[in-house]
């Protein structure tokens, strides 16, 4: 019977030279992340957030747990990744790298002759240098990159003149706010009227910034021409011809800065899902540095979801993160996203207040209560039931102030302990009656 493997943990301290140096005599053949906290996973590369630990395995057996510096982690989809010569995984020279020119994670080779070969780093592995518990809460543009929406009492949050020039500035402010604060994803699309011309502007006149991870959606068309009383404020259409169209006017307005594109609102039964020649061009994308993900919406999205699961493009996983509904009314995509989590791609959570049902005084009485008890408002406590889920990567504010922002931003802060989500749980709703609901919310 083999022995056990001997361990020789370092003291802890930030510094881990003294057990790199004592490593150094050895080749490493093996090396895992581990950490307490949840992780923004990648398809190729992890960003963690402190407090991490790296384990060596070495040849004679014993193991060594250092303190990681950002520059030591990588893994793979499942958080671990092979770092021996023999162990490596192959370079694809048949592809360009999509991390050239941007900041990611890489893994230095301790000890041994033999470098490890760069994996590209996933857009949100740039989010492993923040330190911030709001790194894991993302800024959605949806409610001020167009006049007209269906979250509850815009007539309060938004100024009577909502004019283009009126919700530019109003969302420069966010974004201001945001980013002051820890908040380092932005999402936007192209039918979320302006947004992305906002965002795009907000970039351009902030050089420095680039520490930010930038997503957008194609797949609806703007219709509203700026008008609260439209008939029709966007119409749904996944066609390679849109994403032709909609792809070039992404371009045109966030250039390079677009880290995400995302197919908006897929359901199981979009062509999206089995369009060939659509996902060849995606693939492309990909190729050329841009992730490729989907956002679900619907009774039936934990269908989407596992349906996307499995389009591959030369055997490879087409879709590198999954954006879907999820709240304490919803919570019937989880068991998918929890899938999708473990096949490695990114979970961003969108809807987390269900639109407004879950802030203020329209939140159900527990949710008052529990918020009332921690000093909160109701939409912290409505994100932080999210933020506990395992495979929640980022969860977005759908924030129309900065003082809703504010509010948000304290989610982080809040436990529930299994009593106070058990009765969280009790608020559930069943599918088809909550998507009913959100369908009958009017434009205001």
């Amino acid at each position: 019977m083999r022995s056990p493997p001997r361990r020789v943990r370092t003291d802890g301290r930030p510094n881990g030279d003294e057990g790199v140096r004592g490593a150094a005599d050895h080749h490493v053949t093996a090396v895992t992340v581990r950490t307490p906290t949840p992780a923004l996973a990648g398809p190729m590369t992890i960003g963690l957030l402190p407090p991490v630990l790296i384990r060596l395995k070495l040849p004679d057996g014993m193991e060594a747990d250092l303190p990681a510096g950002l520059d030591q982690v990588c893994a793979g989809p499942r958080g671990e990744v092979l770092a021996g010569p023999s162990h490596s995984r192959p370079a694809r020279p048949d592809r360009p790298n999509p991390a050239a020119g941007r900041t990611g994670i890489r893994l230095r080779y301790v000890g041994g002759e033999h470098p490890i070969d760069e994996e590209p780093a996933m857009p949100f592995g740039r989010l492993a240098s923040a330190t911030t518990p709001t790194a894991h809460i993302g800024l959605g543009l949806a409610a001020v990159g167009r006049p007209g929406y269906i979250n509850l009492h815009r007539d309060r949050d938004l100024p009577e003149d909502r004019s283009v020039d009126a919700l530019r500035e109003r969302t420069h402010e966010l974004l201001d706010a945001a980013y002051a604060q820890g908040v380092r994803y932005f999402d936007a699309a192209r039918s979320y009227g302006r947004s992305e011309e906002f965002l795009g502007a907000w970039l351009a006149a902030r050089p420095e910034v680039r520490d930010v991870v930038i997503g957008s959606k194609w797949g609806y068309t703007y219709t509203a021409d700026w008008s609260v009383d439209a008939e029709a404020h966007e119409v749904k259409d996944h066609s390679l011809a849109t994403f032709e169209r909609q792809r070039a006017e992404t371009e045109a307005l966030l250039g390079d800065r677009l880290d995400l594109y995302q197919i908006h609102s897929v359901t199981a039964d979009s062509p999206a899902l089995t369009d060939k020649e659509l996902h060849a061009r995606l693939a492309e994308l990909a190729a050329d540095g841009v992730s490729v993900g989907l956002s679900t919406s619907g009774p039936a999205q934990a269908d989407a979801i596992r349906a996307a699961l499995t389009v591959r493009v030369d055997g490879e996983p087409l879709f590198r993160t999954v954006q879907a509904t999820f709240n304490a009314l919803e919570t019937s995509a989880g068991s998918a996203l929890a899938e999708a989590h473990e096949a490695g791609l990114t979970v961003i959570v969108k809807e987390a207040m269900a639109n407004g049902r879950l802030a203020g005084t329209d939140a159900p009485a527990i949710v008052q209560e529990i918020a009332a008890e921690a000093g909160l408002g109701s939409d912290a406590v409505a994100l932080a039931l999210v933020l506990h889920q395992p495979w929640a990567g980022v969860v977005l504010s759908g924030a129309a102030t900065v003082t809703q922002l504010a509010g948000n931003l304290h989610a982080p802060l809040l436990g529930l302990d299994e009593e106070r989500r058990s009765q969280l749980d009790a608020l559930v709703e069943e599918p088809e009656a909550y998507w009913r609901h959100r369908a009958a919310l009017p434009w205001s």
